[in-house]
């Protein structure tokens, strides 16, 4: 019988117990990514995941080329990370396959203009894109770029790169609003996620701002069974 593959989740819960339990008493150096990806048997970047998580939460102080050391005195903190999503599929241990579905110029509609604050008249960058996790569907993404903020766009083929992953690296953000839906399946979401139509569905969407100025509004929908986990 092939082993299953341990998840970020149950290599942060398995550090977070060795911690509690003294096994790695505070102070102390952690085995290094390799190490730890070869003791659960998974991919380095599912080691990374986790240990990034148990830095997030103060539980460990992790430096480049110094390792993750135990924290003597935890401290709680509040970091907004807006992930990469294939870098997340990767974290599952899963093959990471992306398709841009449509790709348009657009005015912008009222209601955008009211959510994020583009001006009348602004031109937009409409994109739908699917993300897949073993060529199951994991996540439809529709998304709007004001190209006001980022002209480069444009010229970019977002083909075979996710607008979510090329944005990340190209255009910083200072502000950012979150909501999280639970939705019913329509026909457009019933087909590219192979669910029934209305069956539940997690919805997130999230508008990011420069200084002030609208970068982009994304409104992102899970497959069946998607859970986000937060820690304070």
């Amino acid at each position: 019988m092939t082993q299953k593959k341990s998840s970020f989740q149950d290599i942060r819960d398995t550090v977070m117990a060795r911690i509690q339990s003294r096994h790695w008493p505070p102070g102390s150096l952690l085995p290094t990514e390799v190490e730890l990806a070869e003791e659960f048997g998974c991919a380095r970047a599912t080691v990374n995941r986790a240990l990034r998580e148990l830095a997030d939460q103060g539980v460990v102080d992790r430096k480049r080329k110094s390792g993750t050391r135990v924290n003597a005195a935890p401290v709680k903190q509040a970091v907004f990370e807006i992930a990469v999503v294939r870098q997340s599929v990767e974290e599952m241990n899963a093959a990471y396959r992306y398709s841009l579905v449509k790709r348009t110029v657009i005015t912008a509609p009222a209601w955008l203009r009211a959510r994020i604050g583009v001006k009348d008249e602004a031109q937009v960058l409409h994109l739908n894109c699917m993300h897949y996790a073993d060529n199951r569907p994991f996540q439809f993404e529709e998304r709007w770029i004001n190209i006001a903020a980022v002209p480069d766009v444009i010229d970019v083929d977002l083909s075979e790169t996710g607008p979510n992953e090329w944005l990340l690296s190209q255009v910083p953000f200072s502000n950012a609003e979150l909501t999280s839906t639970a939705i019913a399946a329509g026909e457009t979401l019933s087909e590219f996620l192979d669910v029934p139509q209305g069956a539940p569905l997690f919805q997130m969407e999230r508008t990011t701002w420069f200084q002030g100025t609208p970068v982009t509004f994304v409104r992102m929908t899970f497959h069946q069974g998607y859970q986000m986990r937060t820690r304070y």
